[in-house]
């Protein structure tokens, strides 16, 4: 009998239930607006998906959903504004600790938009602008091949590492990514085309981590009280359109990208924030101009095709390139206003009374590179 107690005992140490505490945990929208939120998490071993939250952590209700599964995706209410909100997560008996995030505010709204996150540098910036939602421009990742081998579309392992860089940030802060060609690249590039695809266009495992609106690998995303509006477009790499080197969709005139963006451009908010990861003055000429006369439909556009900090402006639109790795060579715009060699991020921050939008380019040593501020747009 003491054998068996002393067994039992042995199998209850620390690390074994560390091992089954949840690790990975984050945050994202797959509505349109932010009355709901998608609270997502990765298990080793599969079960059902349980969320217990509320505004204190002593007033918890749970929404549960019955399924066998290893990554969990579950949308709850947002009901309340100017609070903090807590939660936990739970399959069979692998839990996570509470965690809390921020509601949306009433009267400031602060949204960091990043990109290029291969180098996984210090954050902390980042992290005491204590942003309410976070964006990207693309390349969340390196590849997929290089962690799960070449040809897996599937394979998830690379942002899982992304999510454990930094588990602070992505446990308390929505965050809502777009494409790169990183983002999908299974095989390596090489220097020719080969025979085969070497990225995967559909980005099957971006859109199954990732809980977004619309298609996910193009969404819109409104938050009403400010009167923004975020769309997130797949450009990258555009002249390999039509090669096994082909990254995103297509962007011809009728291309699903190219009407879907046509159509919520025409009746949007006071500040439309456009993201994508192709150079501007390459997307600006796209179509004998008619992708650069739908972006004067906006207030900016942001894309992280550089490793460079850049503000540009071309018949009233600003155009931003940012870079968390921003030391690279410098292709300059040839209407830029502001270029440096910096790593780099976005801070915008939306006065809900003024309707004006001002924008920081920051670095990561917190230093305000570039600031500029936007008056409400009217609808186009």
């Amino acid at each position: 009998m003491k054998s068996y107690l002393l067994l039992f005992c042995m199998l209850c140490t620390p690390a074994t239930i560390s091992a089954a505490e949840i690790q990975h945990l984050w945050l994202t929208h797959r509505s349109h607006q932010p009355d709901k939120i998608v609270v997502n998490w990765s298990t080793s071993l599969p079960g059902n998906s349980i969320v217990n939250f509320g505004l204190t952590a002593d007033s918890m209700q749970m929404l549960k959903i019955e399924e066998n599964t290893t990554l969990h995706h579950v949308e709850i209410p947002l009901t309340a504004h100017d609070t903090i909100f807590h939660y936990r997560v739970q399959t069979g008996q692998q839990h996570s600790e509470i965690a809390t995030f921020k509601a949306y505010p009433t009267d400031s709204l602060r949204v960091a938009i990043v990109a290029d996150w291969q180098s996984r540098p210090d954050l902390t910036s980042l992290l005491k602008d204590d942003v309410h939602l976070l964006l990207t421009a693309g390349d969340n990742i390196s590849n997929l091949w290089q962690t799960c081998g070449p040809g897996k579309p599937d394979c998830i392992q690379p942002y899982l590492k992304l999510i454990g860089a930094y588990p602070e940030l992505f446990r308390s802060t929505p965050f809502m990514p777009i494409l790169g060609n990183h983002d999908r690249e299974v095989y390596p590039r090489g220097k020719k085309p080969p025979e085969h695809a070497v990225y995967d266009v559909d980005a099957t495992a971006f859109r199954h981590f990732f809980e977004l609106p619309d298609e996910e690998w193009k969404w819109k995303f409104d938050i009403p009280d400010f009167k923004i509006r975020f769309a997130g477009l797949d450009f990258n790499h555009i002249s390999d359109i039509g090669t096994t080197w082909q990254t995103c969709h297509p962007l011809d005139r009728n291309s699903e990208q190219y009407r879907w963006y046509e159509s919520i451009t025409q009746d949007h908010p006071g500040h439309l924030v456009t993201l994508y990861n192709e150079r501007n003055a390459s997307m600006r000429n796209q179509l004998q101009g008619d992708w650069r006369r739908l972006f004067q439909r906006g207030t900016l556009c942001v894309t992280g095709f550089g490793y460079f900090a850049e503000r540009a402006e071309v018949d009233g639109i600003t155009y931003y390139n940012s870079s968390l790795s921003g030391t690279g060579t410098q292709y300059a715009d040839p209407h830029t206003k502001f270029l440096t060699g910096k790593d780099s991020y976005l801070l915008l921050t939306c006065d809900r009374n003024s309707g004006e939008l001002t924008v920081k380019l920051k670095s990561l040593k917190n230093e305000v590179l570039d600031l500029q501020r936007f008056s409400p747009r009217s609808k186009q």
